[in-house]
Order: structure tokens, then sequence, then C-alpha cells
């Protein structure tokens, strides 16, 4: 069977790119490995960031293009890839309102500022009522319009095991397992919008040389990375890793991270705890405003991995909007310790240390000089200013945090036209890439810029949508 376009992962990239073709005329098939639509949209906070929206003028918020591109610059250090930020940051604003136009349900208090990581300085992020799934919610019903008008396919539940490649090294189509047998489907365009390899360990370990702390979807097991270096492709974004911020281990799955149960972040909150090491060490002043600067000193810890340790009187302070943990009042944190993975309470600052594998000497000394900064007013260390209180009344507690991977920010290489190039430069004909598996790097480089993974996503796959369905290069 043979088609214009194939698309392989249906999330947000796939969706929007595999839809654009289709309404511009292509015979289309979007192949999804898993048995629902929408990849990391099921997890996703759906955040989106254009300058100049509608939205924004109806709240007299004045922007534009050009000051999203430089907030982009500012904040990445010039480390993404300039041909693909101005690209993406020219036309997000019709993404937004191709949104708009077809009923998503912005969420009241957007557009606005975000500080889970470095700010912009114009209030231009903007997410629906229910985060990631809001934009899904458009999509399927756009893709629901365009079936019933158009030659799309979708298969779910279909892993793609192979790309087909022509004589002339051109790639012509992909292998599929479909039911009890291998199927080949040509194609004169894949598109590979698979996703990264957050649920990789050991892709991971290869590309970042750390250790895979996980929040990501199940299925960002690297297919497309996989697949397109089988051909010669390159990749894209080395040296731009950064983890989130702290996620408390996932209760029931090793090697995974409960992003819903975080810490709230010193941008929301005032601290009254320490963060230390395994040597018991702190590494940072906890009320560092900057979440950007935290992240990289986090690097920088052994296995990327450390305690938030804090006693009893810290704890009937972290209450409303000043919780540690979101969600969680103080009574709920008490009932997690000593059950919970990674969440320790003891009588004594040793026991703590006992309990959570902290070196005892090292937690003994730390809380010690802590506490003579509190006492002095002055934090010699790291230059901490809030110093609400000695840790000083038990219980004590600890909350094993890690750098968290949501993203990836390794992926395929690929031109201003989203094909995909091999290590000299040369495009490997017939295919493209577009979403997470061309690397968060790509846009956001060695940082998190705000609504610059899903917006990029969006946009991108429908400009590769557009061009490959007018082209309709079957062949």
């Amino acid at each position: 069977m043979t088609f214009d376009v194939l698309v392989v992962g249906a999330g947000a990239a796939g969706l929007s790119c595999a839809i654009q073709a289709a309404r511009d005329g292509a015979r289309v098939l979007l192949v999804e490995k898993d048995t629902r639509l929408g990849g990391t949209l099921h997890l996703s906070g759906g955040h989106l960031a254009a300058g100049g929206t509608e939205r924004q003028a109806e709240r007299g918020i004045e922007d534009s293009p050009a000051a999203h591109r430089a907030d982009v610059e500012r904040i990445s250090g010039g480390s993404a890839r300039p041909d693909l930020v101005d690209i993406v940051t020219e036309h997000a604003p019709q993404t937004i309102e191709w949104l708009a136009s077809r009923g998503f349900a912005f969420a009241p208090e957007t557009p606005r500022i975000v500080y889970g990581h470095e700010p912009y300085r114009t209030a231009r992020t903007v997410y629906g009522v229910d985060e990631g799934l809001s934009i899904l919610s458009v999509l399927e019903d756009e893709l629901a319009k365009v079936r019933a008008g158009t030659e799309l396919e979708v298969w779910t539940g279909v892993a793609v095991t192979g790309l087909l490649v022509g004589d002339e090294g051109a790639v012509e189509g992909v292998s599929v397992q479909r039911g009890s047998g291998e199927v080949d489907v040509h194609a004169g365009a894949v598109v590979l919008a698979t996703g990264g390899y957050g649920a990789d360990p050991e892709l991971f370990a290869e590309l970042e040389g750390a250790p895979l702390v996980s929040a990501a979807a199940r299925t960002s097991t690297g297919d497309g990375l996989y697949l397109a270096m089988s051909v010669g492709a390159a990749l894209q974004g080395a040296g731009t890793y950064l983890p989130t911020f702290g996620g408390l281990p996932d209760p029931v799955a090793p090697g995974r991270a409960n992003w819903h149960d975080r810490q709230r972040l010193t941008s929301e909150r005032p601290p009254w705890e320490i963060y230390v090491d395994t040597s018991g060490r702190r590494w940072v002043a906890e009320d560092e405003p900057s979440i950007d600067e935290k992240e990289r000193a986090l690097t920088r810890v052994a296995e990327q991995t450390f305690w938030t340790v804090f006693d009893d009187a810290a704890l009937d302070a972290a209450t409303g909007s000043q919780q540690i943990v979101v969600g969680k009042e103080p009574d709920e944190v008490r009932a997690m310790a000593n059950t919970r993975p990674g969440v320790h309470a003891a009588d004594s600052v040793a026991g703590l240390a006992e309990l959570a594998g902290i070196d005892l000497a090292g937690l003994g000394a730390t809380v010690a000089r802590y506490n003579e900064a509190v006492a002095a007013g002055v934090d010699p260390e790291f230059g901490r200013r809030h110093l609400p209180a000695p840790i000083a009344r038990g219980p004590f507690y600890a909350l094993r945090n890690h750098a968290i991977t949501l993203v990836t920010f390794q992926g395929l290489d690929i031109d201003a036209d989203c094909a995909v190039r091999t290590g000299t430069g040369e495009v490997v004909a017939g295919l493209y890439a577009v979403g997470e598996v061309i690397g968060a790097g790509a846009t956001c480089g060695n940082s998190f810029c705000s609504g610059m993974l899903l917006t990029p996503a969006l946009t991108l796959g429908r400009l590769l949508g557009a061009r490959l369905g007018q082209s309709r290069t079957t062949r």
C-alpha cells in the first residue's frame, strides 16, 4: 500500500502534521504504537507561548514575535537553533489563533508569566483548562472532521519496526508490525514524530551521561532516533541537557518520579528547609530565586539526588499556599513519613540521617552550621537571605528528590524545512522530523523556555504538513 505522507507518532506534532497534510490534499497514514492518541499531551501542562496574539491585545499586553524571540535568546543564552526559533516565534501567533478558532478552552488566567522555570519578561504563556488535554481535544475534533472528508487513515497499536530505503538512499516508507504480521507501507514522505527518549535509561545514559529518573511518557523510548540513525541521521543538541528541579520518587515504580507530588519552588514560597546531598552538605542557597540556577547546580550534585530537610516547626508553617509538597497539608506529609518511599521522619537528626541514607556526621554538622547562620542572620556559605528559624524541633523530616526528566534535549538534526540531515549536513531524502524527536535543545537550547516545546511541535508540524500536502510526492 502507498501513501503520500506517512506520519509516525500521534502526539501534538504528529497529529498537527497529519491533519494539515490531509487538508492540503495528501493521502495520509498516521501510525501510533500506543492504543490511544495524544502522546505526552496526557502528561503535559500544555504550555504554549506566542508574542502578539489577539488574546494578549484584548488584555492590553504589548508583545511581538521579535520580543518573544529576544526572550528565548536571553533565557537560552543563545544556545537554541536561531533558524528554528525564528520560524516558531514568527508563526506561533497563528498557531494560537488556530486553536482559538477551534474552540480551545483557554485557562482564564492566561496569558501569564510562568515562574516554574526562568520567566519571560512579558505575559505570553497560555494553556487550557485541562492542560495538555485541552490541546488534544481540539486535535481529536479536527482529526475526526478531516477523516470524514479526506484520505486520512489512522492505525493505533501499531509499531514501526524499520525504514524502507531505496537504491538511491531515499526513505520510501516503513515496515510495521500490524496484527500478527509485518507489513511494508510505502510513502513519498515519512515524518518521524515519535517523541523523546525519557523512558529509555540506556539511551539516556549514553547521550546525557546522567542517571534517569523519569516523569516522561512511558512510550518515549527513542524510537524515532533509532529509526533515523539506522539510515545515517545525525543528532543535534549535545550539551544542552538540563534537568527539571526536584521530584519525589514514585511510590510504586523505581526510576520514575511523581511530578504531581512535587515540592513547591521557592518562587512560590519562601523556604524554611535546607537541601543536602548524600554527604549531608548543602549545595545551593535554598532561597535562590532563579530556578535556572538551581537546575544547573543540581547537575553537579552526586547522582543528581538531594534531600529536603526540615523540622516540625517548618512543617506546621507549611499550609495553604506555603505547603512544602503541592497539595499536601502538614498532617498529610506526616502520614507519608516512613510509609512512602523517599519520605523519612525521625526524632533526631542522627536518626533521620540513618533512615534516609545521608552521611550522619555530615548532616549533623550542616544542621549545626545552618542554625548558627540563622542565629547570626547571615549565611556565610551560600548567601541565603531567608533564615526564618533553626532546624531544631523534632520530629525531623527528609524528602528525597531527584533531578527529573520530563523532556529530552538531544534529537534528530533537521534543516529549516524539518528534513532530517546526516552528519555531513546532507538531507536524508524522504525523511522528516518534528516534535520532541528533534530534541528540546533545538528550540530551548540549554534552558527551559516556557511554551517552546509544544508550540514548536504544533507550529512546525502544521507548516511541514502544509508543505508535504501541497507537494503530494507519491511514488
